[in-house]
C-alpha cells in the first residue's frame, strides 16, 4: 500500500460537511512525513447540485503565482487562464498511479466535448517534484495524455504556497535510503469558472472518468453548483 497522510480540513459553516482529503505519498513503502502547517479550509454542500464533483460553499481564489511553463517561459496562472474553465491539479510525472490516472481521465473527458468546447478548457498540472520534472520532461509526459495540457514547474516553495491556497498539502520530495523518492501531494482537482475565475467544484482522488465526463459540459456552460 502506498504511504499516505490525512490532509486536515475544517468545515467553515454549521451546514457544511467536514471533508477529509488525502495527501498521497508515492514512490516508497515507508510512511511519509509532510508539513505540519494547516492547509486552507474547505466547506462543502452536496445538496441540490447538478455536479457530481463536490461544490464549494466558499469558492477558492485561483492561486496568484507565476511559474515556468514547459517551454521554459514565465506563466502567470491567473492572467493566462483568465476567462477560461481551468482544471488545476498538483502532482508529478513519476507518480505510479494517482497522477497518470487522474490526468488520463481528464484528457478523455475533455476529448468527449465538442471541438469548440474543448478550446474553452485549460487543464493545468503543477509538478510537486520540480527537480526531476524539468520543463522538457513534463511536456513529454503530458503530451502522452493531451497535447493541450499545460504543465508548470518552478521553485518548490512557490508550488507549495500555491497548492495550499486550494487546500492541497504537498511535501518536499524525500529521497529514501534505497534511492527511491517519496513525494506527497494533494490528489484533488479544482475546477475554476470562466466567469469569475474562482474554484467552485472540487474532485477528490477516486473521481471516476464518468463523473468528469458528466461535469465538464456543465463547467463549459457555466452552470453554477
Amino acid at each position: 500500500m502506498l504511504p499516505s497522510k490525512t490532509l486536515r480540513l475544517a468545515a467553515a459553516t454549521v451546514s457544511a460537511l467536514a471533508l477529509a482529503l488525502t495527501a498521497v505519498g508515492c514512490g516508497s513503502s515507508g510512511a511519509g512525513t509532510g508539513s505540519s502547517d494547516s492547509p486552507a479550509e474547505i466547506s462543502v454542500d452536496k445538496a441540490n447540485t447538478p455536479y457530481q464533483g463536490t461544490p464549494l460553499e466558499q469558492p477558492f481564489a485561483k492561486p496568484d503565482v507565476t511559474l515556468t511553463d514547459t517551454s521554459g517561459k514565465p506563466f502567470d496562472l491567473r492572467t493566462r487562464t483568465k476567462g477560461r474553465v481551468t482544471l488545476l491539479y498538483f502532482g508529478y510525472t513519476h507518480c505510479p498511479d494517482v497522477c497518470p490516472t487522474t490526468m488520463s481521465d481528464l484528457a478523455l473527458a475533455k476529448q468527449a466535448l465538442p471541438k469548440a468546447d474543448r478550446k474553452k478548457v485549460d487543464v493545468v498540472m503543477v509538478t510537486t517534484d520540480p527537480d526531476r520534472d524539468t520543463p522538457g520532461h513534463l511536456r513529454t509526459w503530458l503530451d502522452a495524455m493531451d497535447k493541450s495540457f499545460i504543465g508548470l514547474t518552478g521553485r518548490f516553495e512557490d508550488i507549495k504556497a500555491a497548492a495550499r491556497t486550494i487546500g492541497a498539502d504537498v511535501a518536499k520530495p524525500k529521497k529514501e535510503k534505497d534511492g527511491s523518492v517519496t513525494v506527497e501531494h494533494g490528489a484533488q482537482v479544482v475546477a475554476f469558472s470562466a466567469a469569475d475565475g474562482k474554484g467552485h467544484v472540487l474532485y477528490t482522488a477516486g473521481t471516476s472518468l464518468a463523473q468528469f465526463k458528466h461535469d465538464m459540459p456543465l463547467l463549459v456552460k457555466g452552470v453554477r453548483p
